[in-house]
């Protein structure tokens, strides 16, 4: 506490001293006016700098750099009307101290360089929180204050037993972990990539080994941060034992989901491209599976994203599990005047036109029923690509059957209605009296 009231009574004394200093307020007439200046024109060339980028034929990631960038015209222009402020300044006819220009120009300088490195981060939330981190510290540091501030940040602090906890240690930490866990993220992002042009592995095995990574890299990551803030790990047995139990509760869905993740790719039970049959009657394949839920993509481009746990405690209907066959069944009817048996080979020969349907099995035709009005038979074929849609299949075996019917005169029965118009005899009564 000490320390906190030195670091506060010294920032009062030159706070005081320098306020009322004269060439203060000049700096800050010139700097006001930089800014000012240069907001004008940035807002005069900021349209032609953006169409100029739009026209600009390069990829998508370069083009939002490039507008990123595009925002550090405005104080590239407050630079260069503070840099012959300062110039001016040295002069011995006008000299005058230009001390907190000189910061402003450093602080300016530092931010620019500061944004132009971090564009290599395409997250922009995780871009500009770093950058304004980075640029935080270095303007402590231009300023001459970075010492007293970690000081009076130590001072801020309390004692868990034989630990203690500063806002400099939580600060150093939360920095810490950020960093590491970034670095942890791409590794993993890295090392997916990698293993997917394994050709010896499975889709499954990839999927489970990118992320048995990613949950070991994040852990540790964690772990190094909190050790590098100072915090011994032992002492936090006790604490962490209680957190432990509380996040577990508070998180039990999502720890229960990761889980059951884990376990479908290794019990294989369903794996990204299979194709799954929802439970309203769709179906779809999976394109994505997540560490909280499995996303399902069906053929109307719909994506659901069910909970990995629901795969675990109901039942999942799996087209692809074992075998990718699916078989698909094709109802219809044909006059009493047609021959059966000519019916049957005729309708397994129009099913073997589609592209898409399989030899083995070959497609078969079974005689059903002898309808009120028509012989009902059911066209039985196999397909291997369910993913891309079963409707459009059973319409090209339906019109291949049209064909072949039309060509050999086999009539498809439908219903007729006759209507016949009687006249009432009260109508024939009513004419007679009036006559």
């Amino acid at each position: 506490m000490e320390k906190l009231n030195t670091f506060y009574q010294h920032l009062i004394e030159w706070g005081t001293s320098y306020l009322t200093s004269t060439d203060t307020y000049i700096q800050a007439s010139i700097i006001v006016g930089a800014f000012i200046v240069a907001g004008l024109i940035f807002r005069i060339v900021k349209g032609r700098v953006e169409n100029r980028i739009d026209r600009l034929r390069i990829s998508y990631r370069l083009k939002q750099s490039l507008h990123n960038i595009k925002l550090l015209i405005f104080p590239l222009l407050t630079l260069l009307f503070l840099l012959p402020a300062k110039f001016v300044a040295a002069q011995e006819s006008l000299a005058f101290d230009f001390g907190l220009g000189s910061a402003v120009i450093n602080l300016l300088m530092a931010w620019i360089i500061i944004r132009i490195l971090v564009q290599f981060i395409q997250n922009g939330a995780l871009r500009n929180s770093l950058a304004l981190s980075i640029w935080f510290l270095a303007a402590l540091n231009i300023l001459g204050i970075l010492d007293e501030t970690i000081t009076a940040l130590d001072a801020l602090g309390m004692n868990i037993g034989e630990l203690r906890i500063s806002a400099l240690t939580v600060v150093k930490g939360i920095f810490a972990i950020f960093i590491l866990v970034y670095i942890a993220n791409i590794t993993t992002t890295l090392v997916e990539r990698k293993v997917k042009t394994v050709d010896g592995l499975s889709m499954a095995s990839k999927v489970l080994l990118t992320k048995v990574i990613r949950i070991f890299l994040i852990t540790l990551a964690i772990l190094i941060g909190i050790t590098t803030a100072g915090i011994d790990l032992s002492l936090l047995a006790v604490f962490s034992g209680a957190l432990g139990l509380g996040i577990g509760f508070g998180l039990q869905k999502g720890i229960s989901n990761l889980f059951s993740g884990l376990l479908l790719l290794m019990d294989k039970s369903i794996k990204p491209g299979d194709v799954i049959e929802l439970p309203n009657g769709a179906f779809g394949w999976i394109a994505h599976m997540g560490g909280r839920y499995t996303e399902v993509v069906t053929r109307d481009n719909k994506s659901f994203l069910i909970p990995n746990e629901d795969f675990i405690t109901q039942q999942v209907i799996n087209w692809s599990h074992g075998s990718s066959l699916i078989r698909i069944e094709v109802t219809f009817g044909v006059s009493y005047s047609s021959d059966p048996h000519q019916i049957k080979e005729l309708a397994e020969e129009a099913a073997r036109k589609p592209s898409r349907v399989v030899d083995d099995p070959a497609p078969v035709c079974h005689l059903t029923a002898f309808g009120d009005s028509s012989i009902d038979f059911s066209l039985r074929l196999w397909i291997t690509d369910a993913q891309e849609g079963l409707t459009n299949v059973r319409g090209e075996v339906m019109l291949a059957l049209w064909d072949t019917f039309k060509e050999n005169d086999i009539n498809i029965p439908f219903p007729h209605r006759e209507v016949f118009i009687h006249n009432p005899p009260q109508a024939d009564t009513v004419k007679t009296k009036k006559a």
